[in-house]
């Protein structure tokens, strides 16, 4: 639908100084097909950049101005990790080469486990596809991140670091990741089975609250592999034509022993039409 309406964007702001900075894995943790690599200089000006994920309660406010219904509602399912299903849910199918997986009837943003299941309001709204999120941003004047400005934000001026706070995990859990077996058993180490509220953990230096772990977020580029490659220097805004949009930081669902992408540099993508229990978005200012 259309978005005529315009909203007020409450997310508080965090500041990204102009800098150039190395974008890309320093370590080679990443497979290939990620496109982690070459590791390549970004100039970028000043910007500023939400410094939670937009929450259940700040999309129900747009939801609420505009009447817009989400692709996983227009659908009639959404993607929900198997161990999350809320009881006596439909499933509507699985997804091929991850039966983890399960299409859930009524899965949306406002029921995240099911038709019978609600979604916190201080917790990052999940179930948005690409095209719900640059809804979102056109009612909140607001836009999606370049894969570049989501990088250097996450970073916080601590360059070529694999995590936002350093380059191994301390013993205190800093993010909402898998803890067990994945993907049978979750010990929940760090207090969370699913998301935990946007507003967790320490923030980074530049005052982002989990830019890894917790939920994907969504950027405004399309992906491809061999970008990095041809990336130029200055603010770089990703492929002019592609299949999937870019995701970045991992989420709680991601563990060594499958998904190590709860890093800086990691990168996966998704259909713009997509919808799952653990992806998100935050924004940048226009």
């Amino acid at each position: 639908m259309q978005i005529t309406a315009r909203g007020r964007h409450r997310v508080p702001q965090a500041s990204v100084p102009g800098q150039t900075f190395a974008m890309g894995d320093v370590f080679s943790d990443g497979v290939r097909p990620d496109g982690e690599q070459p590791v390549h200089p970004v100039r970028l000006p000043a910007y500023e950049i939400d410094a939670t994920t937009v929450t259940v309660s700040d999309y129900r406010e747009f939801v609420a101005a505009t009447g817009y219904r989400t692709e996983a509602e227009t659908y009639g399912w959404s993607a929900v990790f198997h161990l999350a299903v809320a009881e006596g849910s439909e499933i509507a199918g699985r997804m091929a080469g991850t039966p983890w997986w399960l299409g859930v009837s009524g899965a949306d943003w406002a029921h995240p486990a099911g038709p019978t299941s609600t979604a916190a309001d201080d917790h990052p709204v999940v179930h948005v596809s690409w095209n719900d999120a640059q809804a979102y941003c056109t009612w909140a004047g607001r836009r999606l991140p370049t894969e570049a400005e989501w990088e250097c934000a996450a970073r916080g001026g601590k360059p070529s670091q694999r995590y936002p706070w350093g380059d191994t995990l301390p013993a205190e859990w800093p993010c909402n990741i898998w803890q067990g077996t994945f993907p049978t058993v979750n010990t929940a180490d760090d207090g969370w089975v699913t998301t935990a509220p946007a507003r967790s953990y320490e923030p980074n230096d530049y005052g982002l609250y989990q830019p890894i772990g917790n939920v994907w977020e969504w950027c405004a580029d399309w992906f491809s592999p061999s970008y990095y490659a041809v990336s130029p220097l200055d603010d770089p805004r990703g492929p002019k034509t592609g299949a999937a949009r870019v995701i970045r930081g991992g989420s709680y669902l991601c563990h060594d022993s499958y998904c190590n992408r709860y890093r800086n540099a990691a990168r996966s993508a998704n259909t713009p039409d997509s919808s799952t229990g653990n992806t998100g978005f935050r924004t940048v200012a226009l």
